[in-house]
């Protein structure tokens, strides 16, 4: 029988030493050379009936040394299961281990050592009483207007003025860089892009009033545009917004489109078009509506950010120590793919938080008894799909998506992600039921600007 032995190196950092005998690992060997002998195809042998001497003076040294490491890991791992001890990563052989050492003409004891990392004990933080937020907003009647004043906009006719006149008329317009009077040097690019005319400063939309199409003006995109408007187009322009001699640049711009949308009336068509889903025949119900859906999406919000705070609560509050040594030993020689030890110093401490949250996470799942269905990982591989391609036309016909789905379902990759995006969001949505938040009121524009902070 195998003998095993334990020795601290460090803190949840420990040697495992395992000792092999002939009695331990023989019955193996010689099973497997049985059946090297009944499988091998030899010249001058039928199959089957190689002789075990002539399997052994060809195989026996090779198999002799796979059945003994196979015997060795084998009782590692039972000792392990056995002893229920919990371990970070895998075991990991010690560079003194040496195969060479195993000789099949000479059966003898073999030791060898492993290192192990050992899982740190740990307590989860009592939701209940952490200070939490629950930050609300409310649906106001200027929202609402704004809403049913973008599907008027969104559902209505598109026409073809003749000239500009009205700050919602659409330009599809051209830019070229050119120099302060227009001069376009020859090969410069066009770039195309679509505008409403209000984005425009009010300087440039006088100038503008009255343009027909393939008409031009010269402007700078500095002067031209409002501060909000300016920063994307002159990413799309590939200038530099916080660049004053970027912005100063002049160019060239064309109107090749113009056009103004007849908005909807509030009508029983334009409700059952804009909202398909629902019986609504007034305008009042229509808003109704419309301000539920409002209330709806902020409380999504809302319930998102607490799972977020809730989020780091759990990752930055649950104190754990780690066998850090080990861990970066075991990354380094564990990795599918070769990394330097400075690189993974640089990514130590990410690789550790993401540690952290796991060991929480799977905690709580257990904890919890939560269980993630294939059908739950399926409908996140759809939800993931959608988001790629939801901004598309596709048609009515959905067959396509199924078909993915499953072909998704044979990618462990694929499978193994969707997994842990349901499971966290379980292991989330769990501990904000636990939450004890306070609500603060906030308006949009104060909830996005503090969203932003946490884009990560």
């Amino acid at each position: 029988m195998a003998t095993i032995s334990r020795e601290q190196i460090a803190p949840l950092h420990e040697r495992i030493k395992v000792t092999v005998s002939p009695s331990d690992y023989n019955p193996a060997y010689e099973s497997a050379l049985k059946k090297y002998a009944k499988n091998a195809n030899i010249p001058g042998f039928r199959k089957g009936m190689v002789p075990t001497g002539v399997v052994k003076k060809m195989y026996g040294a090779a198999v002799f040394t796979e059945e003994v490491l196979r015997n060795i890991e084998n009782e590692l791992m039972q000792y392990l299961q056995t002893e229920n001890i919990a371990y970070l990563g895998q075991p990991l052989p010690e560079d003194n281990n040496d195969p060479a050492q195993i000789n099949h003409a000479e059966p003898k004891d073999y030791t060898f050592s492993f290192e192990l990392g050992l899982k740190p004990n740990f307590t989860i933080p009592d939701i209940g009483k952490a200070k939490t937020t629950l930050n609300v907003v409310d649906a106001t009647t200027e929202m609402v207007n704004e809403e049913v004043d973008r599907l008027c906009q969104r559902l209505g006719k598109l026409t073809e003025p003749a000239s500009v006149t009205n700050e919602e008329d659409i330009l599809n317009v051209s830019f070229q860089k050119s120099d302060a009077k227009g001069v376009v040097e020859e090969g410069v690019e066009k770039k195309e892009n679509s505008l409403l005319l209000k984005y425009f400063s009010a300087a440039t939309q006088k100038e503008l009033m009255g343009k027909k199409k393939d008409e031009q003006i010269v402007l700078q995109i500095g002067k031209a545009f409002e501060e909000k408007e300016r920063d994307w187009l002159a990413k799309d322009l590939g200038l530099d917004k916080d660049n004053k001699d970027d912005l100063k640049q002049h160019f060239v711009m064309q109107i090749t489109k113009i056009g103004f949308v007849e908005k909807r009336s509030l009508d029983e068509a334009f409700f059952k078009e804009a909202i398909p889903a629902k019986e609504i025949t007034t305008e009042e119900a229509f808003r109704d509506e419309i301000k539920t859906q409002i209330e709806g999406y902020w409380k999504h919000q809302a319930q998102h950010m607490l799972e977020h705070e809730i989020f780091h609560l759990l990752s930055e509050e649950t104190k754990m120590e780690f066998p850090e040594d080990f861990l970066k030993k075991w990354l380094l020689k564990s990795g599918e793919k070769e990394q330097s030890p400075e690189a993974i110093e640089k990514d130590f401490p990410n690789f550790l938080n993401q540690l952290r949250w796991t060991l929480v996470s799977n905690e709580i799942g257990t904890q919890q008894s939560l269980q993630v269905s294939r059908e739950e990982i399926m409908d996140s591989l759809r939800q993931q799909l959608m988001g790629y391609f939801g901004s598309m036309n596709l048609g009515g016909n959905m067959d396509w998506l199924e078909s993915y789905v499953e072909r998704m379902m044979g990618d462990k990759q694929q499978v193994e992600s969707a997994y842990q995006r349901v499971f966290s969001s379980k292991v989330l949505a769990w501990a904000a039921s636990q939450a004890k938040p306070t609500e603060k009121k906030l308006t949009a524009e104060e909830f996005q600007k503090l969203s932003e902070k946490h884009q990560h």
